[in-house]
């Protein structure tokens, strides 16, 4: 008698579980992907604010150096500082309202290109030791696979994709 009790018990916790499970992985993917790129937006606009102040963003000096590299010192450190703020806060601002999201993405897209350029032309800059051992400046830039996955999860969504409850691999 006490086990079947036992078993009944165990048999409704399990219901139960799975209801509070079925409930709150319905309410992620509903909610998802607005989080997501809310939050990628405060992120880019916050990193963007500080650039607009000289010396603020940790990846200032870095983030010069290689776009004085790309441009063959054509650009100023200053236009350099007040570009790269004024592109991410416009991909914060898309982002965070839902503005012009493909134009939006696009831009993060080709950031996050410029992004990943110092593993090449500044490998002394990313790796404390090659190829595996990352600098601060290098988990800062490596971080950015994540970032570039999470634009292509809300690029998915520009043109009506939605998540499906129990179809993620």
């Amino acid at each position: 008698m006490f086990i079947y009790y036992v078993d009944k018990w165990a048999s409704i916790m399990r219901w139960r579980f799975q209801r509070i499970d079925m409930t709150i992985t319905r309410w992620m993917a509903s909610n998802g992907i607005g989080i997501l790129r809310v939050s990628m937006g405060i992120i880019f606009f916050w990193f963007g604010m500080l650039k607009f102040f000289e010396g603020l963003s940790p990846a200032e000096s870095l983030a010069i150096r290689t776009i004085d590299m790309l441009s063959f010192g054509l650009i100023g450190p200053d236009l350099v500082r007040f570009g790269l703020a004024t592109w991410e806060v416009l991909i914060g601002i898309g982002l965070i309202f839902k503005l012009f999201l493909r134009e939006t993405l696009f831009l993060m897209f080709s950031q996050m290109l410029g992004t990943l350029t110092p593993i090449i032309l500044l490998p002394a800059e990313v790796f404390s030791v090659f190829p595996y051992g990352l600098t601060l400046e290098g988990q800062y830039i490596f971080k950015n696979l994540v970032i570039i996955a999470a634009g292509m999860v809300i690029g998915a969504t520009v043109r009506g994709g939605k998540i499906i409850p129990g179809n993620q691999g």
